[in-house]
């Protein structure tokens, strides 16, 4: 089973040293990849709950997230064989031309490594602190989409949407091969409404899903399997081969002193609990899941935090 782990950005990390133990502590680990997340800013008071969840507050950690690509960046020049993701980039927040030519630079630093996760987001708050709107956000990543595919292939590079306009321009550097685009979103969707825009957008056009697992065991894992299952099936109606995409499982780790048990949440728990979750995932056909212990405030160093870090590694 292939793990990826997100990379220290939160609160407390020593941004100087710590990104780069980090990325090399996992890479000689057999982490298989690395990722960043990204998080605005942090409102004193949200518009909304964190994460879209009913009456959940914005956790103290994330009152600092370092930018996801300076992040990734430093990891590029640290390591040599993990592949790089952000999981996931919030369309809405950057321009389109500027975030492919970003990717690409990455790309090339890194010699071919990087993966492009891509999203909605949910945070007006956010939005408003970059001009857009929550209603702008299903069309701007559309038109992110396309941008990538017009910057990253040939030059000269001709494009025209509501907000850019690329007349007959060279726009290097370019990816060192064709970056993998890996979209979040659609699992309510999936629950509820195979045909909806989030769902059709994943099918159509992404080279795989990041999802979070809804719940743990068997009924987490048949979820997961059976929503997979659909994305794929739509993916077959519209002519590609879903053999070559990818479900990359996103575990959120939170960790209690006894067993949180089958009502738990996924990946809360003990560390034989988040174990089971990651063979849950595997067993769901996950090709890989991403370990983010970024959550844990009683980690009290970088150093506690890579000793989990390796310990679960040598578990799975």
């Amino acid at each position: 089973m292939k793990l990826g782990l997100r990379l220290p950005q939160r609160l407390g990390v020593d941004l100087q040293h710590d990104l780069i133990e980090a990325a090399r502590t996992a890479e000689a680990a057999g982490y298989t990849s690395l990722w960043t997340y990204e998080r605005l800013l942090f409102p004193q008071k949200p518009i909304e709950p964190y994460a879209e969840q009913p009456n959940v507050p914005w956790p103290e950690h994330s009152r600092q997230a370092a930018d996801p690509l300076a992040v990734l960046a430093a990891a590029a020049v640290a390591t040599e064989k993990v592949r790089l993701g952000v999981s996931l980039l919030v369309a809405a927040l950057h321009t389109p031309v500027q975030l492919a030519k970003a990717l690409a630079t990455i790309d090339q630093i890194s010699g071919g490594r990087v993966i492009a996760g891509v999203g909605t987001g949910w945070s007006s708050d956010e939005f408003k602190a970059v001009g857009v709107t929550r209603a702008d956000r299903g069309r701007f990543l559309d038109e992110t989409l396309d941008v990538f595919e017009a910057v990253w292939g040939p030059d000269p590079v001709a494009f025209r949407s509501p907000r850019v306009v690329i007349d007959n321009a060279s726009v290097l550097p370019k990816p060192v091969s064709e970056i993998p685009v890996m979209l979040a979103g659609g699992g309510i969707d999936l629950g509820r409404n195979t045909k909806s825009k989030a769902v059709q957008r994943i099918a159509e056009r992404a080279d795989g899903w990041l999802p979070v697992m809804s719940g743990p065991g068997p009924a987490g894992g048949a979820e997961l399997r059976a929503s997979w299952n659909r994305i794929r099936d739509m993916a077959c109606e519209y002519g590609r081969d879903p053999s070559l995409m990818q479900m990359i499982v996103v575990g959120n780790v939170t960790f209690t002193d006894r067993p949180a048990g089958p009502d738990r949440a996924a990946f809360v728990g003990t560390l034989d609990e988040i174990i089971d979750d990651v063979r849950t995932a595997a067993d769901a056909g996950a090709d890989e899941v991403i370990i983010d212990l970024n959550l844990q405030d009683w980690f009290s160093s970088t150093q506690q935090m890579l000793e989990t870090a390796v310990e679960i590694r040598e578990r799975v």
